[in-house]
């Protein structure tokens, strides 16, 4: 079994420094979780601390049901690429990927199998009797990465491996690591702040910020039902939009406008007591429908700034009073810097947060059972 379990861990540097909280989450065997999170959240350390690096200040590791604390890496049988290649100068390619089978004893003909599998996956061949100093740091990175996917480990664990990679190679490589997941049928668990090697890569996404765990979920929970206003402007690119509102009805919120408030049906409710209340109102830029006419009262006018072409998209920069907001529309929409433009939305893409604790607030009508 490969499950890992953490629970409540945590871990505090010398001076108090509080890098994780609390982190309590699971990773199923055969699974593929990523931690994803701003610079300095606590997701390598997290990493770090699976595996066997860091010693964990309070809580308890598991892997497959076994505490494992007090276990070295080795004895965790885990396989790691970071960000840093960490290869050896002296050793050829060749050498530096099988330098873990070498270590298990495996026989020469079962190393160089291995070795040359890995190597025409991750489009190395070519480089197998080079040294690290002539690579890249690209190759230099995939190199690191055969490295800990050529072994049989419990776990894979990847912090930022592909990093130091342009877009192209990233693409291709990432689709590479999946497929090497799934054939293996390892459990992997993938640190980056890159949401979309993420979202492309992950069966589930663990989202960190300030050391604690926001939220775990699939894509589809993340992106639609966001816990709370960070997690909600983290994931998405262009980031969510966010607007002042108020409650009218718990099924009801206004949004103010040059012309007045317009109002706006919720697809759930909020409870009694934010009635008459200011909210944060968050809508992504791909929800946003843009009208050049007003045709109705549930509008808001937007003033356009910028127009971004994007090939098969437009993105545009509004003004909503002293709001900034991004809206992506069609390539075909005929829009001009200067023009007033309509917004709507609809019920089911409108989110909530309250103004202070910035959790969301609508509960689903589908939710209430």
């Amino acid at each position: 079994m490969s499950r890992v379990d953490a629970k409540h861990i945590w871990k505090i540097y010398e001076g108090g420094v509080e890098a994780v909280k609390d982190g309590t989450f699971h990773c199923e065997d055969g699974e593929f979780l990523a931690i994803l999170g701003p610079s300095g959240c606590g997701k390598s350390s997290t990493l770090r601390m699976i595996a066997g690096l860091e010693e964990i200040t309070r809580g308890e590791l598991l892997f497959g049901g076994k505490v494992v604390n007090h276990l070295s890496p080795r004895e965790r049988n885990i396989a790691l690429a970071f960000e840093s290649y960490a290869l050896y100068a002296p050793l050829t390619i060749f050498e530096n990927i099988a330098f873990p089978l070498q270590a298990k004893g495996l026989k020469k003909s079962e190393v160089d199998e291995k070795v040359k599998q890995i190597a025409e996956m991750l489009d190395l061949t070519d480089v197998l009797k080079r040294k690290p100093v002539h690579l890249s740091g690209g190759q230099q990175q995939r190199v690191s990465l055969a490295r800990a996917l050529v072994r049989d480990p419990n776990v894979f664990l990847l912090d930022e491996p592909l990093s130091h990679m342009d877009q192209r190679v990233r693409v291709v490589l990432r689709a590479r690591i999946r497929r090497i997941h799934d054939e293996l049928k390892g459990t992997t668990i993938y640190v980056t702040h890159d949401q979309e090697e993420a979202i492309s890569l992950a069966d589930r996404i663990i989202i960190m910020n300030l050391g604690l765990i926001q939220q775990i979920g699939t894509v589809d929970e993340l992106w639609n039902h966001p816990v709370n206003k960070f997690v909600a402007g983290f994931l998405g690119e262009p980031a969510m939009n966010f607007l002042e509102g108020r409650i009218e009805k718990p099924q009801e919120v206004s949004i103010a406008g040059r012309e007045g408030k317009a109002t706006f049906q919720l697809s759930g409710e909020v409870e009694e007591k934010y009635v008459g209340g200011e909210v944060t109102v968050g809508i992504r830029p791909q929800k946003v429908i843009v009208s050049p006419n007003k045709k109705g009262d549930k509008l808001v006018p937007s003033l356009i700034e910028v127009i971004e072409p994007l090939g098969e998209s437009k993105i545009l920069t509004a003004k909503l009073d002293d709001t900034e907001l991004k809206i992506v529309t069609s390539r075909e929409a005929k829009v001009e810097v200067g023009q007033i433009i309509w917004l709507k939305f609809k019920p089911e893409d409108i989110h909530l947060f309250d103004k202070e604790t910035e959790n969301a607030l609508i509960r689903r009508l589908e939710e209430k059972g």
